[in-house]
C-alpha cells in the first residue's frame, strides 16, 4: 500500500500545483523555462503513475475488504464511465460544444470515473486510489473555475461535428476498454 500512496502523492501532487501554488508555478516556469518545467512535470507524473500502478497491483494481491458493494453498483459504474470517456475525449477536441458547456471536461470525466469506481469497489486500495482521484478532481475543478472567473476565460462552441467526434471516439474507447482492455490491463472484466 505504501507504493500506491507514494505514487498518488507524486502523481496527484504534481497535478495539484495549479490548485495550491499557481504563483510559484508561474515563477518556476519563468526561472526554468517552459520546456524544462514540462519535462520535470512529466518525469514526476510518470514516476508517480508507475508507482500507482505497481502499488495498486501489490495492494490487490492482499486485499482488505471494507464492504461488499451490491451487484447493481457495478452496472451503474459501467454506465457512469460512458460519459466519463466522452468527457475525456471532449477535453482534447478544441471548440466542442461539450467543452463550452462544462468548461473542464477532463476533470469532470475523472470525477465521474473515480466516483463510479468508488461505488463498485469496497476494498481499501480502491478507496485510497479512487478516493484520492475524486478529492483531487473536486479541488482541481474548483480551482480551475476560479481561474476562469479571474481571467475572464470564455469557452466558445464550435460546429456540432466536433461533438460528434468526441462522442464517437469516446464511445469507441469506452467499448474497447470495457470489453477488452480493462480485463487485460486491470484483470477485472466489467461484463463478467
Amino acid at each position: 500500500m505504501s507504493m500506491l500512496v507514494i505514487g498518488l502523492i507524486l502523481f496527484l501532487g504534481v497535478h495539484s500545483v495549479r490548485i495550491v501554488a499557481e504563483d510559484w508555478r508561474r515563477r518556476r516556469i519563468q526561472a526554468m523555462g517552459e520546456l524544462a518545467w514540462k519535462g520535470s512535470y512529466t518525469l514526476i507524473a510518470v514516476v508517480g503513475l508507475v508507482l500507482v500502478v505497481w502499488g495498486y497491483g501489490q495492494a490487490r494481491s492482499t486485499p482488505v475488504d471494507l464492504w461488499y458493494p451490491p451487484v447493481w453498483t457495478k452496472h451503474l459504474a459501467t454506465l457512469l464511465t460512458i460519459p466519463a470517456f466522452i468527457l475525456l475525449v471532449a477535453a482534447k477536441v478544441p471548440g466542442s460544444r461539450i467543452r463550452a458547456a462544462v468548461k473542464h471536461p477532463m476533470v469532470i470525466g475523472v470525477k465521474l470515473w473515480a466516483f463510479a469506481h468508488l461505488l463498485a469497489n469496497g476494498r481499501l486500495a480502491d478507496v485510497v486510489l479512487f478516493g484520492a482521484f475524486l478529492v483531487w478532481a473536486i479541488l482541481d475543478l474548483r480551482a480551475a473555475r476560479q481561474r476562469d472567473r479571474a481571467t475572464g476565460v470564455v469557452y466558445r462552441a464550435g460546429p456540432v461535428w466536433r461533438d460528434l467526434i468526441a462522442v464517437i471516439v469516446g464511445l469507441a474507447a469506452w467499448a474497447a476498454f470495457a470489453m477488452y482492455l480493462h480485463a487485460a490491463w486491470i484483470g477485472v472484466r466489467p461484463f463478467g
